[in-house]
């Protein structure tokens, strides 16, 4: 059934409901609640009772009144009272979720953009200013720039190293081309001798050390932020599917279809009412507010951190100035670098060799040039500043649910006659307790036990990550 066919069944059924089905005295027929039952629950069951009588096996919806339940049926309200109650929190952690699954894919696609036009550009680097050496530079570059992905999206990679390979396999191109150019050594291990040589012979000054340093103070930040937003999603989907307690779905059973068995069709808990059973349905829950808003806190600090020369997006983009930096280093000192290599690693039999030239793809130079322009609206800055400034409207989301849920959908407007639990009544006069566990001592309408183990591992994962975001 498609949901204009279902939204205009519904109002149908609702208007047939109107007359007297806000009153719990003269009920005379149980036909309104059967054809909501069967609506509802998609399907009939035998032996719906067609007007009132006694119902002594009811286990939640007792009544000295006549009622229009029997047993089975209060076994299907309790079925579809848990499944309102998923539905309820997955419908209010909605948007929430879209905003964090949203901007996480987005965030690691800019990423991924970037690496790659990182890549190109240090490419066209070598294919424009060094061109013999482009080719046999290919593969360095991309296992470089590989690295740099694998690291910020969780691997277990180590910037260090991966900046040191880089170096270390681009010494002996350098001394070849370079330093000395035109003739190469035909022996693996003599370049192997000079590859090594290169932490001691320091050929590209303090430059490795500057990339290291950018590059660790900026790729961790963007991989803790990206991690952190994982989690985010990995929280709400746990808490849209924890399973609730028998005296939860016993309360919330009360509150939303027990007074259907007086033929009460159309009425609303009372506020105070539904506060008293979401906050004890949630309580649990609730004692999440204060390390989610901690969490959003701490997004917002890391990624107010995420800036400068020690922003991902300027340090990726602006690699290939420090690679041409190091070559031209290593190039200027070529006479002492040579006599240096010729002491560790001997004289090499040297044999005239021609180079490969770059054959560098020219849309790729295309569009690495172009990308050079950026639109400054749409750097990864920005975007980060629009999504924290989104997700600060969250920071309250679970310590409100329950009251969200009552207020937005659940309960009575003020002023309006509505359901107690027992009775239609004009208000609510038991006391209404607060959010949290500790707060549900006193609560009325359902009893709260102990604590929750999801929630407590939830609560583990916040504080570790709200670290991680700290020690960036």
């Amino acid at each position: 059934m498609d949901a204009p066919t279902w939204l205009v069944g519904w109002r149908c059924l609702l208007l047939l409901a109107l007359v007297g089905s806000t009153r719990s005295e003269g009920v005379q027929s149980c036909e309104e609640v059967r054809k909501l039952f069967q609506w509802r629950l998609v399907g009939a069951i035998k032996g719906l009772p067609d007007s009132p009588r006694a119902g002594p096996d009811l286990q939640v919806c007792t009544s000295e009144k006549p009622t229009c339940c029997t047993r089975k049926m209060e076994e299907r309200y309790q079925t579809a009272a848990r499944q309102d109650m998923q539905q309820a929190l997955q419908t209010s952690s909605s948007t929430l979720k879209f905003l964090i699954s949203r901007n996480a894919a987005a965030f690691q696609e800019t990423l991924e953009t970037l690496i790659r036009q990182a890549e190109n550009y240090t490419s066209i680097l070598f294919c424009n200013t060094y061109r013999n050496m482009a080719l046999e530079a290919a593969a360095s570059v991309q296992e470089f720039f590989t690295d740099v992905g694998l690291y910020l999206f969780g691997a277990d990679v180590n910037p260090e190293e991966f900046v040191n390979r880089f170096f270390d396999s681009l010494f002996p191109l350098v001394y070849d081309h370079l330093i000395n150019p035109g003739v190469a050594d035909s022996s693996l291990e003599y370049s192997e001798c000079i590859r090594m040589a290169r932490r001691d012979l320091s050929p590209f000054g303090n430059i490795p050390q500057r990339v290291m340093g950018q590059m660790g103070r900026s790729l961790l930040p963007s991989r803790t932020f990206l991690q952190a937003l994982n989690l985010g999603i990995e929280v709400i989907n746990t808490t849209d599917h924890l399973h609730f307690s028998k005296e939860c779905s016993r309360a919330v059973l009360r509150m939303q279809y027990c007074p259907y068995c007086q033929g009460l069709t159309l009425s609303k808990p009372c506020m105070g009412y539904c506060l008293n059973v979401m906050r004890g349905c949630l309580a649990h829950m609730a004692e999440l507010n204060p390390h989610w808003h901690a969490y959003i806190r701490s997004l917002e600090e890391l990624s107010d951190a995420m800036h400068g020369t020690y922003d991902v997006e300027h340090v990726l983009l602006n690699f290939h100035l420090l690679v041409n930096d190091a070559v031209m280093q290593a190039h200027l000192d070529g006479p002492k670098l040579s006599d240096q290599v010729n002491k560790i690693c001997g004289r090499p039999s040297r044999t005239p060799t021609q180079s490969p030239r770059c054959s560098f793809d020219e849309s790729k130079e295309k569009y690495g040039m172009k990308i050079s322009a950026r639109n400054e609206e749409e750097t990864l800055a920005n975007r980060r500043k629009e999504f924290i400034n989104n997700l600060r409207l969250h920071r309250t989301f679970y310590g409100a649910l329950a009251d969200q849920l009552c207020v937005n959908d659940l309960a009575a407007a003020d002023g309006l006659p509505c359901w107690n639990g027992e009775d239609i009544v004009k208000s609510y006069t038991q006391h209404v307790v607060g959010n949290g566990i500790k707060d549900q001592s006193g609560n009325p309408e359902i009893k709260v036990k102990g604590t929750d183990p999801v929630i407590n591992q939830i609560i583990d994962k916040l504080k570790h990550v709200i670290q991680g975001c700290q020690m960036r």
